[in-house]
């Protein structure tokens, strides 16, 4: 791909964003398309994004568990950014219209105190860099199509990757937990959707532990020439399926001593 179907892709998922219809799969457009294409049309939509006074809040984390790694036929994890506008807080009412095929996942929130940078980036470090953790969801979109109607082929990592790693929303609990006050393996939730469960999973899921999970991110990052900063927020990878979340869903996320989390979509 070229740098101006870099940008021609990054538009239309933009337009996607603003009317809520969702456009082709770039991996049917683009055939052609690898990783590298992928995250430039990412960081395309952030110097977007950025040009119309959002600003980055953290990251997020993808594909961490084997069941969604074998679902989109990849081997490693993707990233996604968090833009301010995401910030949802918990308890809050999503309007009607936001998004275009709301979901959400379960997930342990790192928010750090100091930078990380580096392809040498250590488990120790990312502890050390550490402010607290905490319990979230996040909140899925797609501005693609997941299915093509006409050859029925499906998303690819590449289409997800394009699209922000399907990212589209942030709800943090209340709780803080210094980052080492609890085994995140095994921090668990209990997701409800209106008032019935419907998902369960333990932290472990996350790469077998969630903080092994900001060392690939960091490593990751500095491929690209990118760092982690202090204040940001990373979500580290659910440990659930996604839930999806029609007009009218009530979603409660019980994470046991660890603390709670809900949303509701109008």
């Amino acid at each position: 791909m070229t740098p101006e179907n870099h940008a021609r892709a990054a538009e239309d998922l933009l337009q996607a964003e603003r009317s809520g219809q969702q456009i082709g799969l770039l991996s049917l457009r683009y055939p052609e398309m690898g990783m590298d294409d992928a995250y430039a049309i990412q960081n395309a939509l952030y110097r977007a994004k950025l040009a119309q006074g959002r600003s980055v809040i953290g990251w997020k984390i993808g594909l961490t568990s084997k069941a969604m790694q074998y679902a989109l036929n990849i081997d490693i994890p993707d990233s996604g950014i968090l833009f301010d506008d995401m910030l949802f807080d918990t308890g809050a009412q999503v309007p009607k219209g936001r998004f275009i095929q709301p979901r959400i996942e379960a997930e342990i929130a790192f928010v750090m105190k100091a930078p990380l940078s580096g392809v040498d980036v250590t488990r120790d470090q990312v502890l050390a860099a550490t402010d607290y953790v905490a319990p979230a969801l996040e909140i899925l979109d797609t501005r693609i199509l997941r299915r093509d109607p006409e050859t029925g082929q499906t998303r690819s990592a590449f289409d997800t990757i394009s699209d922000n790693a399907a990212n589209a929303g942030i709800v943090l609990g209340p709780q803080r937990h210094a980052v080492d006050a609890h085994d995140l393996r095994w921090v668990g939730a209990m997701t409800f959707r209106n008032g019935q469960i419907e998902e369960t999973g333990l932290g472990a899921g996350v790469l077998n532990d969630p903080v092994e999970s900001v060392v690939w991110l960091a490593q990751r990052m500095a491929q690209y020439g990118q760092s982690i900063a202090p204040g940001q927020v990373i979500l580290s990878g659910s440990f659930i399926r996604p839930v999806e979340c029609p007009p009218g869903t009530e979603i409660h996320a019980d994470f046991g001593p660890f603390g709670q989390v809900g949303i509701t979509f109008e």
